[in-house]
């Protein structure tokens, strides 16, 4: 409160209320901020679980391959969808949290939406890679003699023999290389989205040291 001496009577400049409300709107202001903090490092803490989800998909799948533990992959896959899913839901939340007039801040919100949208492109990418692995490249992958009429135990008459042909070569390097470029493009799509997902990220410790400031 300031006041000023006017013939001998000190005289009210500014008002005790106004005063009073200034402090309050700056401690409002330092509360707004400490929450918005808390949500991105909440955020932040999403991440980092996401993070060791792939990891934890990535080790599952290896072993897989090698093994060839079906079940286990496949519970493996259950498990992973569920952490995801709890993960997508709780940014939701924070984007909508941050759309709240108590916050307004929409650049934010937009942020967290962008890193959904890389996440859900990084998740179905994934996805495409290990089903193309799985496959293997077409000249490579194994016959099944399911079909094969069987003689004696140690022989078969085999339905996959056949004369080799230039057309089949053809063929079989045509379905190569058509899978050589799914799995390039679905890994190149995966590395784009985990670019934009770090910058994105780098976007909010930014924010967060710029709020811890005020």
């Amino acid at each position: 409160m300031m006041t000023e001496q006017r013939n001998g009577e000190m005289e009210v400049l500014e008002k005790p209320g106004e005063e009073m409300a200034m402090e309050i709107d700056g401690q409002g202001s330092i509360s707004r901020s400490s929450k918005i903090v808390d949500l991105l490092r909440r955020f932040l803490s999403i991440q980092q679980r996401r993070a060791e989800a792939y990891s934890k998909l990535r080790s599952g799948f290896a072993e897989y391959m090698v093994s060839g533990g079906d079940l286990a992959y496949q519970q493996l896959c259950s498990e992973i969808t569920i952490e995801f899913n709890d993960c997508s839901k709780q940014v939701l939340e924070m984007e909508s949290l941050l759309l709240n007039p108590d916050f307004c801040r929409d650049d934010l919100a937009g942020l967290l939406k962008a890193v959904q949208a890389q996440e859900k492109q990084k998740l179905h990418l994934t996805a495409t890679i290990q089903i193309l692995k799985k496959a293997g490249r077409p000249s490579e992958r194994l016959v099944s003699h399911e079909h094969c009429r069987f003689r004696k135990p140690a022989e078969h008459e085999c339905v996959h023999v056949h004369e080799l042909t230039e057309a089949m070569g053809t063929e079989d390097a045509e379905a190569d290389a058509e899978y050589d470029g799914a799995l390039k493009e679905a890994i190149k799509g995966v590395q784009d989205a985990v670019t934009s997902i770090n910058e994105h990220l780098e976007e909010v410790r930014y924010e967060i040291e710029a709020l811890e400031v005020e």
